[in-house]
């Protein structure tokens, strides 16, 4: 049994123009509930998504940001539940409820998301986790490797896609947090005997100390700066996405929030001055996507008490919405309407 699970149904509401036209129906009128622990059997459709909250802020209090996180998940939920239904009625999205990090550790709660992302991934479902701070995301790449292993195979090469300001490579001796999580990785595949891939997109060099640098050199971390993002060739970037993807057999793709600039997304825990355009980030996790070697998806760093107008939360949800719809086309399973979907 999880602990410290509930579910998020009640967040499913919204507009309702027809109860009978699905060309009009809305993601609210669409998801269904999954309970995990309730022993459901594995999914035989073509094509199913599980979402699941993971509700924490201890990371980024332990890193000294600025605390709200654990509030995303419902407020994401919310912003996507008005979502339009962009695809064939065959494609199935399943809510599978939330991990509420209260009075027990971080660690533990890390624990909990791994098993929970365990079962989601036996399900045959794509599992899209709502941060948190971005300690969710050591959960969710645990949950991936716990699932290799039950299929037998102990030394994955799983990789990791994180768009991102900050490098999250810090010593974690003093426990996990929010900045450590992609160390703790590293150190894990180290321990196991297992290929480290890790690709950081969309470095700030002033918000990376010279140390962060050389432990990403150490690691044989390659990285793509902001600025390069912004404003260098896509062509370029998309030779650096396409050689580590190749390297891999599978990956996943985790998004802090804080890539983007403050002007997109103010509520995160460390806001951006200069940080990336939505619209530049999009089509790279399109391509990503594309590869057909995801596995999983995350995002993480929302937080809606320092957020205007839902602004962030709603960027959220358009980027989770830009997820599931590319998915859904590379599994000729969306809606064709002429209209290019984010």
């Amino acid at each position: 049994m999880l602990d410290n699970y509930f579910s998020a149904m009640h967040h499913w509401e919204g507009r309702i123009d027809t109860d009978t036209d699905y060309d009009a129906f809305r993601w609210h009128q669409w998801v269904e509930e999954l309970d995990l622990n309730s022993d459901p059997k594995p999914f035989e459709g073509e094509l199913g998504f599980a979402i699941i909250g993971f509700c924490s802020e201890q990371g980024v209090m332990r890193n000294k940001g600025r605390v709200g996180t654990a509030l995303a998940p419902d407020f994401i939920r919310r912003q996507m539940a008005n979502l339009p239904c962009t695809f064939d009625q065959k494609v199935r999205i399943f809510d599978a409820g939330d991990i509420v990090v209260q009075h027990i550790s971080l660690e533990e709660a890390q624990m909990l998301l791994s098993e929970a992302v365990r079962r989601i991934l036996a399900l045959n479902l794509f599992p899209i986790v709502l941060g948190g701070g971005h300690e969710t995301t050591f959960g969710h790449y645990c949950g991936h490797l716990a699932h290799a292993r039950d299929l037998g195979n102990n030394t994955p090469d799983f990789g990791i896609v994180n768009f991102d300001a900050h490098f999250d490579l810090r010593p974690y001796d003093k426990g996990s947090s929010s900045g450590s999580m992609f160390r703790q990785a590293a150190d894990l595949c180290k321990a196991r005997g297992m290929k480290y891939g890790y690709l950081p997109l969309g470095i700030q060099k002033h918000s990376n100390t010279v140390s962060l640098f050389r432990t990403a050199e150490e690691l044989g971390v390659h990285y793509v700066l902001a600025r390069e993002l912004q404003y260098g060739s896509a062509t370029s970037v998309y030779e650096k996405v396409d050689t580590f993807m190749y390297e891999h057999e599978s990956a996943y793709i985790t998004i802090c929030t804080d890539v983007f600039s403050s002007a997109f997304a103010p509520g995160v825990s460390a806001t951006q001055a200069i940080g990336l355009d939505p619209e530049v980030v999009l089509p790279v996790i399109k391509h990503i996507l594309r590869t057909r070697k995801i596995r999983g998806f995350d995002i993480c760093e929302i937080s809606p008490r320092f957020d205007h107008d839902n602004t962030t939360a709603s960027l959220g949800a358009v980027l989770i919405f830009s997820v599931v719809n590319t998915i859904c086309q590379m599994h000729g399973l969306a809606v064709n309407t002429g209209v290019e979907y984010y």
